[in-house]
Formats: C-alpha cells, sequence, structure tokens
C-alpha cells in the first residue's frame, strides 16, 4: 500500500536512503521537505547540498539515516558540469550577472594542458554564493543582502579532472573530487588560469559516496509510485564504503545499549578510525575500534 502522506501530528518513523535525481530550479532544502511530505517521514535530511540551479544525485535520508548522514557526505564526488568561455558571474554560474568579460577563447590544447595543475590537493577559495558559514550566516545570504564576502582559500582534494568535449564557447569536463570542492569555483580559477574568464552553465553531480545514478529515482517516478516505501535503499546502503564489523547476537545487545564490546577472531581489526556494525546485515550502530574493541559512537534503532 502507498503510504499516504500524513498530517504533522501523524507523522511515521520511516528509515532508509532514498536517492533522488534532483531536478533543475530545486532547492535542496525543499528537495528535503518535498520527500518527508510524501513519505510521512517524522525524520529526513540530505547528505550534501546541491545547487538549485544543478541536476543530479542528492542521497536524502529518512529517519534512522539520517544518523549516517556524515559517512555519506564524506564520499567522493562525480560531477559533470559545462563552462561557458568569456563571462565571469557574480555566483560563478548562469544564475549572477556577468562581472568581468574577456574575448579569449581557450584552445582544447590550452585546457588539457592546464588540467594537471587543478588535480591533486589544490588551494581554492569558495564562491560567495556558497553554503559556507560566515560568523554563523550562510556566505549565500550575506551575498544575496548586498554584503562583500570575503572567503578564506582552503585546501581541496581533485582526484581527476577530465575534458569531455569542448565546443569552442563552451567546454564540458568530468571531475571525481572529495568533500568541500566547489565545481563554480574551479571553473572560475580554471578560466582564470587560462587567460579568460568564464563560469559554469550546467552541473549535474553523477555520484555521492557509495550512491550513483544507476540508483537514483526522479520526483517524477517517487509521485507516481503505488509503493513508494519500496523505492527506499537500507539505512547500511549509506555505509557500504566504511568497513563492517559483524556482532554477534550478545554483542549486538551490548552495543544497543551503548557499550563497547571486544572483537573476537584473527581477522578482527584492531583499529580503524570509521566503521560500522551489523546483525544479519542490518545496520546497528556507527563507531570506531580502539584497541581491538568496537566503541559505538551512533546505536540506529
Amino acid at each position: 500500500m502507498e503510504p499516504m502522506p500524513q498530517t504533522k501530528s501523524h507523522k511515521r518513523d520511516v528509515s532508509g536512503w532514498l536517492v533522488l535525481d534532483k531536478p533543475y530550479d530545486m532547492t535542496s532544502t525543499q528537495a528535503v521537505g518535498k520527500l518527508r511530505w510524501l513519505f510521512g517521514a517524522k525524520k529526513a535530511g540530505h547528505a550534501g547540498t546541491l545547487d538549485p540551479l544543478a541536476t543530479g544525485i542528492l542521497p536524502i535520508a529518512l529517519g534512522e539515516a539520517t544518523k549516517t548522514v556524515p559517512a555519506v557526505q564524506d564520499g567522493t564526488k562525480v560531477y559533470r558540469f559545462a563552462i561557458k568561455w568569456g563571462e565571469e558571474t557574480t555566483t560563478d554560474d548562469a544564475e549572477g550577472e556577468v562581472s568581468a568579460r574577456s574575448a579569449v577563447r581557450p584552445t582544447e590544447t590550452d585546457i588539457v594542458a592546464a588540467l594537471p595543475g587543478f588535480t591533486g590537493e589544490i588551494m581554492q577559495t569558495p564562491p560567495a554564493f556558497s553554503a559556507i558559514k560566515v560568523d554563523g550566516e550562510r556566505a549565500y545570504d550575506l551575498a544575496r543582502a548586498g554584503e562583500t564576502v570575503e572567503l578564506k582559500a582552503r585546501p581541496v582534494y581533485v582526484e581527476a579532472l577530465k575534458l569531455v568535449e569542448h565546443l569552442g564557447e563552451i567546454s564540458r569536463l568530468e571531475m571525481t573530487c572529495e568533500k568541500g570542492t566547489y565545481v563554480r569555483a574551479l571553473a572560475r580559477d580554471l578560466a582564470r588560469q587560462l587567460g579568460t574568464r568564464g563560469h559554469v552553465v550546467e552541473l549535474r553531480r553523477a555520484a555521492v559516496g557509495p550512491f550513483s545514478e544507476a540508483r537514483a529515482v526522479t520526483l517524477e517516478a517517487l509521485e507516481a509510485a503505488t509503493d513508494r516505501d519500496a523505492l527506499l535503499l537500507p539505512v547500511s546502503a549509506g555505509l557500504s564504503l566504511l568497513p563492517e564489523i559483524r556482532l554477534t547476537p550478545d554483542q549486538v545487545s551490548a552495543v544497543r545499549h551503548g557499550n563497547p564490546v571486544l572483537l573476537g577472531g584473527a581477522s578482527a581489526p584492531i583499529a580503524l578510525d570509521s566503521a560500522w556494525a551489523s546483525s544479519a546485515g542490518v545496520a546497528v550502530a556507527l563507531g570506531r575500534v580502539e584497541a581491538g574493541m568496537f566503541k559505538p559512537q551512533r546505536v540506529i534503532a
């Protein structure tokens, strides 16, 4: 049976991941609100903001899956994007006003030669219109209010960056990167490095941590579904890239009460910064391993 959207006082305890293929011109917050309403869920959150003008993978956690959001947010991301050469904008994408122009159009050879300089650990100044907090306020809120936002450069890691297509005025690229990397900032800086200006005109996120387009569901498909719960992935789906600790029934009971357990067996890990404990494949807790003991940090009901 399809779960009916419910009133505020009759929200459901529903848990799992929905890998949304976010539509164009919708904020990540709006997407979470829409899904929370469609599922009648008590709790919901997303794993990594996606710009309103961007499409693609927005993993949305319901219920107990919200406890695993950091594990997904910390995962590698893949973006496909297009840069329009010759114009820089206030937002570094098509939403802003043109703030600088250049008649220079880079060649395919120029672009390919510049890409290694934007691969590996690089210093990047985030866009003024970003979700980074400045004195407790979001940078984009300050920027929209007309304030000059000064954000500091910080190290980010770009695993791979390649040119997919060069059409003269527009080039399409694909980037694999770690958390905190801004596509818009990379496009801006790459254009400047090439002696021109540029901004992002298309942006699609193809993967976040363990979630890819293969598991994505469109909003239209979700709204039309007769059994929406069947589209949910288990809480453990968000943890598949972390080491898994399999617990015995006695250990499960201890961990559910927040107690550490000693791991037996020759292959048991001695130390892990981050891991998840399971019982019959179902997530029990997130935690760490110290001196051969699993120490739960977040218990999953």
